[in-house]
């Protein structure tokens, strides 16, 4: 099915009314529950990090740098659906609470996402996809995979993706948070230049990690901090690419949700780390973006019900299917 699809022809206008109702109690536990995981996880390496062997520190760390990252993921999955204006009723809430409470403690801007993210639901998988860079050429081979995942795992794509983000607030770059990288015309900018853009674009993220360094530092542990931008260096590139790969790589291009977006099976373990709060619920969520999260598994099932859905892949399915393309052995002569 190539054709952009409606969704009356899937849904009656009460049912599509009832669907896209949003809830400011939902939009509060979702930031409230997330927030107080990454509480209870920087409290948990506090509590016991002083009688903890060294061993189990390096556990505890590399447990809290994932649990972290799984968090920072949800910030942005919050800001995403903010940026729909589904995951408050209150526009205050979408726009202002969700900017400071998810999309500045991860460097992100609510506003500038908002635009980037409209033009990625107009034109997706097709050319003009702000988004294509992020899910190009799949499938890939294992090796080529392993190669991603080993530069997400060493730091590698964090610290590219934050020297890029450095580059963007400085006004070099058009903001974006695909892989394209588009020069903005300097015309003679002074460093005050460069200094008032910066100050502009970064101010939300320095206010907003202060406040969580400030907070540790009262509590009496302000060196756990170092978790956080760790944690936004290490596994969050990893899972962000996870997430990317599952909704869109190796689909059609074409102009209907149903072929050219993937809907992906979450087991508990996904749901921590890499489909937070129903995110894998992505091609119903291109069907009508403005579903809030706690509604999209019951979208889910009233497709499949209705047939216009199959069952979705788990999340290891898709990795081996988008990794199964055959290396090319160059041809020898004799």
């Amino acid at each position: 099915m190539n054709t952009r699809v409606s969704v009356t022809e899937l849904f009656s206008r009460d049912e599509i009314k009832e669907l896209t109702t949003a809830s400011d109690l939902h939009g509060t536990w979702a930031v409230g529950s997330t927030w107080a995981i990454i509480a209870a996880t920087f409290a948990g390496v506090a509590y016991y990090w002083e009688y903890a062997p060294v061993w189990v520190k390096v556990l505890m760390i590399a447990v809290a740098l994932a649990i972290l990252a799984g968090r920072q993921l949800c910030l942005a999955i919050l800001m995403h659906d903010a940026s729909h204006s589904s995951l408050f009723k209150t526009r205050w809430l979408n726009d202002v609470a969700v900017d400071w409470l998810c999309a500045r403690p991860i460097w992100n801007d609510l506003h500038k996402y908002r635009a980037h993210h409209m033009r990625h639901h107009a034109k997706t998988s097709l050319p003009e996809d702000p988004d294509l860079s992020l899910v190009a050429g799949f499938p890939v081979t294992k090796k080529s995979l392993l190669r991603k995942f080993t530069r997400d795992l060493t730091g590698l794509t964090g610290v590219k993706f934050m020297f890029g983000r450095l580059l963007m607030d400085l006004d070099i770059l058009e903001w974006t948070v695909s892989n394209d990288q588009k020069r903005i015309p300097q015309n003679g900018k002074t460093f005050k230049d460069y200094a008032l853009s910066l100050f502009k674009n970064s101010a939300g993220a320095v206010i907003s990690n202060a406040v969580i360094f400030g907070a540790l530092w009262r509590a009496g542990h302000p060196g756990l901090y170092a978790l956080w931008p760790l944690a936004y260096t290490v596994p969050f590139p990893l899972f962000i690419r996870i997430r990317s790969m599952a909704e869109h790589a190796g689909m059609q291009t074409s102009h209907s949700a149903l072929t050219n977006t993937r809907t992906t099976h979450a087991g508990l373990f996904a749901r921590s780390f890499v489909a937070p709060i129903h995110v894998n619920f992505h091609q119903e969520h291109h069907l009508m973006a403005s579903v809030p999260y706690f509604k999209l598994p019951r979208m889910h099932r009233v497709l499949r019900e209705r047939g216009f859905v199959d069952q979705p892949p788990t999340y290891v399915e898709v990795i081996n299917s988008l990794s199964q393309k055959k290396a090319v052995i160059p041809e020898t002569t004799a």
